[in-house]
């Protein structure tokens, strides 16, 4: 168990376009170092809409610490599984790499795995869901806290900037997009992940697999031995 297990972590929109940028510069052999300088400035007008104007400093640095912690600097336990992931982002087309940023992402920041669990749970129960009852739901499991109320917002926010939700006509109200397809190295990947953002040690496959944290996925037909091999081979 990590500490980051406890954390919220997320204090700002992920837009995918930055998490793209941020993976492009890793795949280049960029340093950390020089990621997060070109991060400083390539963020500084970028809004969370996805617009452009002026931006308060202390804001667009808080989405330049998410993107560093996923993809160039994380827990020092998550460095192997980023450098498997990295080596698959080689090869992947740039649209189809939403499962990979979901999988790293949710390894560094288990809150966003939190999230999407809620609400998986919710669109299981119904096509509609509200960021009310998302919220309910994860102070039933985080604690009453305000935090959780402005962070959820930004992780939701994400969702919607990925494409994964779509705002329904009534306001504060969402539906969810299409499923995203996956490959067998994409759902291994969310696998592993899956088993990194829980504080539990060990699930079964299937229920790994049936996680409502994946929602957003059509995860493909994968075999435990498949899984196996991948682990031996590492």
């Amino acid at each position: 168990m990590s500490a980051r297990h406890h954390k919220i972590g997320i204090k700002h929109v992920i837009r995918l376009e930055w998490m793209d940028k941020t993976l492009d510069m890793m795949l280049a052999g960029l340093s950390a170092k020089e990621i997060r300088n070109e991060l400083d400035i390539f963020l500084s007008d970028k809004k969370q809409s996805g617009g452009t104007g002026e931006r308060d400093t202390q804001a667009y640095k808080k989405a330049v610490t998410n993107l560093m912690l996923t993809w160039c600097t994380p827990e020092k336990a998550l460095i192997p599984f980023r450098d498997d992931v990295l080596a698959i982002a080689k090869t992947t087309p740039i649209s189809e790499r939403i499962p990979l940023h979901w999988a790293m992402i949710s390894a560094a920041y288990p809150f966003w795995f939190g999230v999407a669990k809620q609400i998986g749970r919710l669109l299981n129960l119904q096509s509609q869901i509200t960021k009310k009852q998302i919220i309910q739901r994860l102070k039933e499991e985080y604690g009453d806290r305000e935090t959780i109320s402005r962070f959820s917002r930004y992780v939701i926010r994400s969702f919607v900037a990925w494409d994964i939700l779509e705002d329904a006509s009534v306001k504060g109200n969402y539906l969810q997009k299409k499923k995203i397809p996956t490959d067998q190295k994409q759902v291994a990947v969310l696998a592993e992940s899956t088993l990194l953002s829980t504080i539990e040690s060990s699930h079964a496959l299937k229920n790994i697999m049936d996680s409502s944290s994946l929602f957003a996925f059509n995860i493909s037909p994968i075999s435990g031995d498949y899984l196996l091999k991948k682990q031996s081979a590492n």
